[in-house]
């Protein structure tokens, strides 16, 4: 599974509902994604919609972590709170899935936009994302 796949995974179907697989990384669509349900499981915090609230379940993960983790800005820590590496070298393969086109060595730049990219996709996945958090 794709790291984008294992990420959209872990948020939108943290109890194994739904498709692993996030939609395929485009480079200027906005098109909802079809591959991926937006219901997950039962017991997955949803609004009335059966949407996903993304932050819910982050602040959920980040409540049971033993340290602080500021998942709202940070690739780096959304990747450790959710049990992924988040290395510079998986910080650099989610920019290949994401058609990073900028300078991978520049890693505070690629930071930000994984992270823009990240949420956006969740969004694009049935995610409901908090207004603070869009571009």
């Amino acid at each position: 599974m794709s790291l984008l796949g294992s990420i959209v995974s872990k948020i939108l179907h943290p109890f194994g509902g739904g498709n692993a697989e996030a939609a395929p990384a485009s480079t200027g669509s906005s098109e909802p994604a079809s591959t991926a349900t937006t219901g997950g499981s039962a017991s997955a915090p949803a609004s009335s919609g059966g949407t996903v609230d993304v932050e819910q379940v982050l602040n959920d993960m980040a409540s049971k972590k033993g340290q602080t983790l500021n998942w709202r800005t940070s690739i780096v820590d959304l990747m450790k709170l959710l049990d992924l590496d988040s290395s510079l070298s998986a910080r650099k393969q989610l920019a290949d899935e994401l058609h990073y086109s900028g300078d991978k060595e520049d890693s505070a730049t690629m930071n930000i936009w994984l992270h823009k990219q990240v949420i956006k996709k969740l969004e694009e996945n049935g995610g409901k994302v908090p207004a603070d958090l869009k571009d």
